[in-house]
């Protein structure tokens, strides 16, 4: 016999072996048919032993190959195992996992079906055929339900190798519709909870599967199923981490917006959020990271009524709202208006305070602006106003018309008085005065003992008929005052001097840090003073620029100077005498005189 090479696989060697016995069982029958032509024979038993090695070794051989099957498969198995398990993305992981269970077991075709966690129901996600390629699914999955929910339900494997011939499974419409023959499908299990059912088949040709693949299936399907139960866990993971990001964003993006500012602190005070308005509000850079930080810290020198009241919010989980005035590092002295409320946690309904923050520094500066303004307004005029900071209180030269009224002969009246009827007289025309200027939208600029001055035309009433409002003014001073004579007791009839000019003149407050008051200072002022001068008990007294504008309202006649003063020479001037038929001007608001308009 000659030398097996020492170099062959095991398998080959054995295959080696029994050809040799075949030819040595043949060249034993020969020499049997010879001997027995001579009258001899063989050895008893010598062909016998050599049938009898060549089953052993044929039996050996088949042994040997189920092992190698087993061997490679199991090696296929940890190396797939390991690529299976280092993919986090559950697609890669379900196309790996398919492709080896095609590989091991040799099917025609593959299929894996997940349970949905919140149906129950079972999915199939992905279909292979022998080839590696995607199968077609539009037309609906060509498998054994019937088995596969038998799987899902048992957790335990199935085998069949022809499930037609299966009295398990013959009645059913699938294994008979599609003619379906060797099966085998395991159960995808974690933890003893099935999670999906791997599934084989040949629809061809019956005992293509046995027990030792159903095995490595099954040992492989534990592994796998860990694996995707590993990658759902991770894109479940990954999605929560993008809708808590999202939230995250969405939360800082509405502390960016809110324009009260916002910080949140523990229950030891730490510093845990503030927003980008409380940056602003403190004069701090928002690159200064101030989370972390101990409250004492970010808001330093606070009243106490606010230390008091922040320590109740932390004990109590009360809300509190409070007005205060505090001095900030960077900023100065600020109003704010805080409000503190508990910081609530999920499970924890007092995890710290949220303290929210509106500074009113402006708006109290405004208000106060205002309060000024309304010193000097008509009332009426003064609802026009919705934003003091439009209003140039430091001030602003404008042509404006001035009226300017003194009672006549109030000195000598006055010494015959005692004071507390001086001050009941004096304050009835200085209300005439002032109720006239109101009527037609002017200001009431100053009262001067007995004389009262009338603006048109600043810059808290513009006015593009400012000249005919304020002689219409005097002219209803005229008429009020002579309708009070009718009530009044004649030693108590007094009459006002008016003056009136246009001109230009600087309007705004003028005095100290503690007191300021409107003033008009320029020509319109001191020329309307020089006209009033000139008037006698009852007159209107007009310059040449107000006659220029109003001459085709009012009837008026030149008058000479009465008191000529230097530098007043050129002054020309004109009394009124009355408002000139049908030129009377109703002085309402737009509003109403569109809808007067509407209605004629």
């Amino acid at each position: 016999m000659d030398e097996v090479p020492a170099q062959n696989s095991k398998p080959e060697v054995l295959r080696v072996i029994t050809q040799k016995i075949d030819d040595v069982t043949q060249l034993l029958r020969t020499q049997r048919d010879l001997l027995r032509q001579r009258g001899m024979n063989l050895p008893s038993g010598s062909l016998d032993n050599l049938r009898t090695l060549k089953g052993q070794i044929d039996e050996l051989s088949r042994t040997m190959i189920d092992n190698l099957v087993e061997l490679r498969s199991l090696r296929a198995l940890a190396e797939t195992s390991a690529l299976v398990n280092s993919s986090l993305s559950t697609e890669d992981v379900l196309n790996q996992v398919m492709d080896t269970v095609i590989a091991l077991t040799r099917a025609e075709r593959g299929y894996i079906a997940l349970r949905n966690k919140h149906t129950g129901d079972l999915e199939f996600r992905i279909a292979r055929g022998m080839d590696q390629a995607q199968l077609d699914n539009s037309k609906g999955l060509i498998v054994s339900k019937t088995i596969v929910n038998d799987v899902a339900q048992s957790g335990e494997a199935i085998l069949t190798d022809n499930a037609s011939a299966d009295k398990r499974y013959n009645a059913s419409e699938s294994i008979a519709g599609y003619n379906l023959r060797s099966i085998v499908a395991v159960p995808l299990k974690v933890r003893d909870e099935v999670i999906g059912v791997a599934y084989c088949d040949n629809r061809f040709m019956p005992g293509v599967f046995r027990a030792q693949e159903m095995d490595v299936l099954t040992a492989f399907a534990n592994q796998a199923a860990v694996a995707i139960e590993n990658a759902q866990l991770f894109e479940a993971s990954r999605i929560r981490l993008g809708e808590v990001t999202e939230i995250r964003d969405r939360m800082r993006n509405l502390f960016t917006s809110i324009a009260n500012g916002v910080i949140t602190v523990d229950k030891e005070n730490r510093v845990l959020i503030v927003n980008t308005a409380m940056h602003h509000i403190l004069g701090v850079s928002g690159d200064v990271a101030l989370a972390g930080e101990n409250l004492d810290d970010v808001l330093p020198l606070m009243p106490e009524h606010f230390t008091e009241r922040l320590l109740q919010v932390h004990e109590e989980g009360s809300q509190h709202r409070i007005e205060l005035t505090v001095t900030m590092p960077n900023t100065g002295i600020r109003h704010w208006t805080v409000a503190l409320s508990p910081l609530r946690d999920e499970g924890n309904p007092n995890a710290g305070v949220t303290i929210v923050v509106s500074d009113m520094t402006e708006q109290k500066m405004l208000t106060s602006q205002l309060a000024e303004v309304k010193l000097f307004l008509p009332s009426a005029l003064f609802e026009h106003f919705r934003d003091a900071s439009t209003i140039d209180m430091q001030g602003q030269e404008r042509e404006i018309t001035a009226m300017f009224a003194d009672v006549r002969g109030f000195t000598t009246f006055s010494e015959n008085l005692e004071p507390e009827d001086l001050m009941r007289v004096i304050n009835k025309y200085l209300s005439l005065a002032s109720d006239a200027i109101g009527l037609f939208e002017g200001i009431t600029d100053k009262y001067l003992g007995d004389a009262v001055t009338g603006l048109w035309n600043t810059q808290f009433n513009p006015q593009e008929d400012h000249v005919v409002r304020a002689v219409s003014a005097a002219l209803q001073l005229r008429l009020d005052l002579m309708a009070q004579h009718e009530v009044l007791p004649e030693d108590e009839r007094l009459f006002y001097g008016i003056g009136v000019h246009t001109g230009p003149a600087v309007i705004g407050n003028v005095g100290s840090q503690d007191r300021k008051e409107l003033a008009a200072l320029g020509e319109a002022h001191d020329i309307a003073k020089y006209l009033q001068e000139q008037a006698g008990e009852g007159e209107i007294i007009i310059s040449q620029a107000v006659y220029d504008e109003v001459e085709d309202v009012f009837e008026c006649a030149p008058v000479e100077a009465r008191r000529p003063k230097p530098g007043y020479e050129d002054v020309a001037m004109y009394r009124v005498v009355k408002r000139k038929k049908a030129t009377g001007s109703l002085f309402i608001d737009d509003e109403l005189r569109d809808l007067l308009g509407d209605i004629s």
